[in-house]
């Protein structure tokens, strides 16, 4: 383990470095099973996907995969998907944990289904939903040595927050809350809960998972990636560590203490011009470039704003009126806004992290979530997702399924294929003898520099260094 040579300040205000290995080293991938997945919450699915007692979805994760289901109308229940008898999967699809390998997988990101038992297809022992073993063939035979300790599913800590179901490996582990937190507060009015799929897209990518993640914590790529959107504005940020999480929004060079809403958030009056267009020309191309990190009624409310504002209305008021119209427009349709008031908006900036591997940018009606795994353990392959969700109408909610996309620039959101450009270059980068290090911006990349501290305290390599 290389020990860091000097301590770093908490709030991570120092020019520091750290090394490539965990982007590069099969040893280290190899290791992240045990000292870090095995460790943490981590992001499992959504509630709604289990509505009905026995609806089940497995997550897979290097080579565990976690079977989780609804026990009761108000409980679920999570279990290692292994069979206690002589380890077979009992639920088919081992993506995650490398390839496909037979024909009997029943999903290609993962499985998905309903039903009151789970039986193991190579001797048919059986597991009800409450992960006991209810049937051995031919039980006699280990004369009376099996008892429900060694029979029953190993069980997995499943908790629930903001409509996503989280799982943990670790028993011990504290509560979800706690490990959320202060993110967990800082989410909790945009009412996640409440929000449905409106798309998830997953792919492979040839990339380390740490890479694919990085390219959605900080806008300080937005000069050199992103180039077409700087006609809207300075993309300038801050970024914060919240513990093992983070927090990126919005700033002046001038680093302001506070902001508004029409400063900090994914929908500010961004840039010097006029802001009644500025935001309709910005919200028509996330629309029409990203197709998420905004609404379709928050595009369409947009448009109307040079027609109904005069010139010269200030951006704070452009924004307000904006958010007005737009949360009239809903209600029309019977789509009902969370009581956010402009603070806690503010507060939330444009995009917050939970580690190890989950980014969030939060909106009134929507949010846009990245979730990267390992492929495996092979520290040159990842999975990567990204999930758009909205508030529907009752009844309006669309069923929606993980649609893969290869990866190929052509085929994903532009701006989202513009951040994939970077990840394999970056994956080639890390191995180069030239690369001395990395050398993340001390103020817009603490996001990215702090998920490596966190990495480091779970890893025991890796650590941050002072720049002297």
């Amino acid at each position: 383990m290389n020990k860091p040579e000097k301590i770093v300040a908490e709030d991570l205000s120092e020019a520091v470095t750290y090394p490539p290995e965990a982007f590069i080293s099969r040893e280290y991938a190899e290791a992240e099973p045990d000292k870090l997945w095995s460790k943490v919450w981590q992001q499992a699915g959504r509630v709604e996907e289990l509505k009905a007692v026995g609806d089940y979805i497995t997550y897979n994760i290097c080579h565990d995969s976690i079977l989780i289901v609804r026990d009761t109308p108000e409980t679920l229940k999570a279990y290692h998907n292994v069979c206690t008898h002589r380890g077979r999967r009992l639920v088919g699809n081992n993506t995650g944990g490398g390839p496909k390998t037979v024909a009997q997988d029943k999903g290609a990101h993962s499985a998905r289904g309903s039903q009151m038992k789970f039986g193991c297809n190579y001797h048919a022992w059986t597991f009800d939903l409450a992960g006991d073993a209810i049937y051995i063939p031919d039980k006699e035979d280990w004369q009376g040595a099996l008892d429900n300790v060694c029979t029953s599913l190993t069980p997995v800590q499943v908790d629930t927050w903001g409509g996503w179901i989280w799982i943990n490996m670790d028993l011990d582990a504290g509560p979800l809350r706690e490990w959320l937190e202060p993110v967990a507060s800082l989410i909790d009015p945009f009412e996640f809960e409440k929000m449905r799929y409106r798309f998830r897209y997953w792919g492979i990518f040839d990339c380390n998972w740490k890479v694919a993640l990085e390219a959605f914590l900080e806008p300080y790529h937005v000069q050199g990636t992103h180039p077409q959107l700087i006609k809207y504005g300075d993309f300038y940020s801050f970024s914060k560590a919240f513990g093992f999480h983070g927090q990126t929004g919005f700033d002046s060079k001038a680093h302001r203490d506070a902001g508004t809403a029409v400063e900090t958030s994914v929908h500010r009056a961004a840039g010097d011009g006029d802001p009644r267009t500025t935001i309709a020309q910005m919200q028509a191309e996330y629309w029409e470039t990203i197709g998420a990190s905004t609404s379709e009624t928050l595009v369409k409310t947009a448009q109307r704003l040079p027609l109904e504002l005069p010139e010269g209305t200030p951006a704070g008021e452009v924004h307000q009126y904006w958010m007005k119209i737009a949360k009239e427009a809903d209600a029309a349709r019977g789509v009902t806004w969370p009581d956010l008031s402009d603070a806690q908006v503010a507060a939330a900036g444009l995009a917050l992290s939970i580690f190890p591997n989950v980014n969030f940018i939060p909106g009134p009606t929507f949010s846009l979530a990245y979730r990267v795994r390992p492929w495996g353990t092979d520290p040159d392959k990842c999975i990567f997702e990204a999930v758009a969700l909205d508030r529907f109408g009752e009844g309006e909610e669309p069923e929606t399924e993980w649609t893969f996309v290869e990866q190929d620039l052509d085929k994903w959101p532009y701006v989202i294929a513009q951040d994939i450009s970077n990840m394999v270059e970056m994956q080639r980068g890390y191995k180069s003898r030239g690369f001395k290090g990395n050398l993340p911006n001390p103020w817009q990349e603490r996001k990215v520099t702090n998920l490596h501290r966190g990495l480091a305290h779970f890893m025991g390599t890796g650590h941050l260094k002072r720049i002297d």
